[in-house]
């Protein structure tokens, strides 16, 4: 749609090619008025029954934060294994950060608007593994408790009890596909062993038919390390792949060493049925909230289709009905994400599609149009166990680095306000958007580093690693030797409004996300309605990712607005139309002060297969309802359900957004199987549309 000239003569003219989604003139005359009363926003502070949308994380790495136990320093004397490592002043090495740090800091959190604490791992590591420490907590010997350089199991239930108590979640990060590197090889390690992996080079992947074939490496553990593991099941190498490390492509992405880390066979029932346990006792122990889980896509999807489910029931048997697992899938694809929350029964990802939308939005500014493509693509992930809601979102973490470091290779250079600005923006996406916003710790203090992995990590109490301290942090005139914990910095505020705002309105936590206009050819509006399907109003949510005036309009649902920054109420014109202007880098968010009219359905139709047709793999699905393009923003949902050979009919998908799809897959079917398909639509006022297929399996 033209952006047209906005009244206010300041404004800039800005054209731009703009594709405009759910913009008709007029609407249609079948619809009718509804007149439900807006509900109350109510926001649940008890953590144990709060829907996990409704809250904010903050990730944050234990041994980075705050140094409460100074006499936990070096870890634990009587278990050499977990001794050690302890230098301040590498930023390899622990220094100092522990558990108690981050209770005597629930009050910052707290203030921030954090409501759900997510820590990097946290059980005991092996402290020293050649050149470096476990500061980081991915050395995972012992699977009963809690590393000492961070404290006790005492201190970790002291935690979560304080967090609880103010409302507020703890997540676990855990790791199922290795442990500690403990398993060496002679050819690779040395004749007895002493080799460090990570010191004495990568050993060269084996693949499944060479060690079918006998062409094997000579396994060894160190004498001293023969029974270091807990449990005791752990210690055996028969449940290990021992082929060697990963060169991240093929099957050695599953079943070689991650640089050394000894990588578990979990295609062993054993192993399946031990971890299972393991995981299960810790639930028990420490009744935790969730878990993220690292290195998913490094681990056989029957794996997960088995664990997830068993983990889940039993925190739902101890009381913790809400407890939530999302996985770290390192990848941007949306076939190779929704791949583990359909196949792998995982309810969520972390969402690296969402991190790298938003980088190319803000940092290579490229058009909006790729956050319509990353949107629109959500119906992959929602299943009868999983939804693309339930998503966590971030712009940075511990990995990759961080979003101010990305931003010192934007397309435009910018100068310290720009780039707070384009922070401030992003997180506002990050917070607005369908999904659980992720705050990296430290980024609220304006941090920024050199880089990914080490140099993101640096110290919020006062630092002492040279590299971390030569860094210029943004918003402030402080450096990483300081203490960073300033609530008046101008990003902690900023976050804390956006925390407000989240808080205040439901349809910003849990409503339907639909699409209304992007740009295809650079920085400019990125418009959104967030409508909650019980209470069906609209939230327009407006973004410009330029450094311009916009002025355009849109098709108004609604006869006036409210902008929930001001209080300010903005009329449509007589056709309709209301009329919007937004500043540089900035966004603006107005709710509907009327419900949205009844959406009309029409005839439901397949557009890309017909009955009998031979299906195969991963089934997408294209449906066409006539008439809900006629509705500015329709409140719809389809949900589809598959029989097999006559089987009962199991949900398989659902949609609330244009364009309409199920996905669904038939991989593990016979060839001949005879799929039904039966997709049913409903307005929520009375009006259904039904259709069933029928198709064919055919490998």
């Amino acid at each position: 749609m033209k952006i047209r000239p906005y009244n206010n003569k300041k404004a800039l003219a800005l054209s731009l090619s703009i594709a405009l989604f759910g913009c008709s003139d007029q609407v249609s005359s079948d619809q009718k008025s509804s007149t439900i009363a807006v509900q109350k926003n109510e926001y649940n502070t008890n953590y144990l029954t709060r829907d996990v949308r409704d809250d904010i994380f903050y990730f944050v790495m234990p041994d980075r934060f705050q140094n409460s136990d100074k006499t936990n320093d070096m870890g634990d004397i009587t278990k050499p294994e977990s001794y050690g490592g302890f230098n301040p002043e590498r930023k390899g090495y622990f220094h100092g950060g522990d558990i108690k740090g981050l209770e005597d800091k629930l009050d910052y959190l707290e203030n921030l608007g954090i409501t759900a604490i997510w820590m990097t791992p946290i059980l005991r590591n092996q402290a020293v593994q050649g050149d470096m420490a476990g500061y980081h907590g991915y050395w995972v010997l012992d699977f009963t408790e809690i590393d000492p350089h961070l404290g006790s199991n005492q201190d970790l239930k002291q935690l979560i009890n304080a967090a609880h108590k103010r409302g507020m979640k703890v997540f676990f990060d855990i790791i199922t596909n290795h442990t500690a590197d403990v398993i060496k090889f002679k050819e690779c390690h040395g004749e007895d062993g002493s080799k460090w992996s990570l010191d004495s080079g990568l050993c060269n992947y084996k693949s499944q038919q060479q060690v079918n074939d006998g062409d094997k490496y000579s396994v060894i553990v160190p004498e001293h390390s023969k029974k270091i593991k807990v449990p005791q099941w752990l210690n055996d190498p028969k449940f290990y792949h021992n082929q060697g490390d990963s060169t991240w492509q093929g099957e050695s992405a599953v079943y070689g060493d991650f640089s050394g880390l000894d990588d578990v066979d979990t295609d062993n029932p054993e192993v399946v049925s031990g971890m299972i346990d393991i995981f299960k006792n810790i639930i028990t122990e420490f009744k935790p909230d969730g878990f993220r889980i690292d290195t998913v896509k490094h681990v056989n999807t029957e794996f997960w289709a088995d664990f997830s489910p068993a983990i889940i029931d039993h925190a739902k048997n101890l009381n913790i009905p809400n407890f939530h697992v999302f996985g770290e899938v390192y990848s941007g694809d949306v076939n190779v994400l929704s791949h583990y929350t359909t196949k792998g029964k995982m309810p969520a990802i972390l969402d690296f599609g969402f991190q790298g939308a938003a980088y190319d939005v803000f940092v290579n500014e490229t058009g909006t149009n790729k956050l319509k493509t990353l949107f629109d693509n959500d119906d992959h992930y929602n299943d009868s166990d999983s939804r693309a809601d339930m998503n966590p979102t971030f712009i940075g973490n511990h990995d990759m680095g961080r979003f101010a470091h990305f931003l010192s290779k934007s397309k435009t250079l910018l100068d310290e306000k720009a780039k707070l600005e384009k922070i401030k923006l992003a997180h506002a996406l990050m917070y607005f958007s369908r999904g659980i916003p992720v705050v990296y710790y430290g980024d609220e203090q304006g941090f920024v580093g050199k880089g990914g992995d080490m140099d993101s990590r640096q110290d919020m109490m006062p630092s002492k690693v040279k590299s971390y301290n030569e860094d210029k942090l943004l918003g402030t005139k402080l450096t990483a030797a300081s203490n960073n914990f300033d609530e008046s910095h101008p990003l902690f505020t900023e976050f804390k409004k956006l925390a407000g705002i989240f808080k205040s309105h439901k349809a910003l936590r849990q409503g339907v996300h639909h699409n209304r206009a992007v740009t295809n050819d650079g920085p400019g509006i990125y418009a959104f309605s967030r409508v909650e399907l019980n209470n069906p109003v609209e939230y327009l949510v407006l973004f410009n990712t330029s450094n311009k005036v916009i002025s355009t309009q849109f098709t108004a649902t609604s006869k006036t607005y409210t902008d929930i920054a001001n209080n300010n109420i903005i009329k449509a014109n007589m056709t309709n139309n209301l009329a919007i202007e937004l500043t540089p880098l900035s966004y603006r968010i107005l709710k509907g002060n009327s419900n949205i009219e009844t959406t009309s359905l029409g005839q439901l139709s397949l557009l890309n297969l017909k009955n009998q047709d031979a299906i195969e793999g991963k089934v997408n699905l294209k449906y066409q309802i006539n008439k809900v393009n006629s509705s500015v923003v329709p409140v719809f949902e389809m949900t589809t359900e598959i029989s097999v050979n006559g089987s009962k009919f199991t949900k398989v998908s659902f949609d609330n957004t244009l364009p309409l799809t199920a996905q669904f897959d038939v991989s593990d079917y016979a060839s001949g199987s005879k799929v039904q398909v039966k997709s049913f639509v409903t307005n929520f006022a009375g009006e259904t549309s039904q259709l069933t297929s029928e198709f064919i399996v055919n490998k």
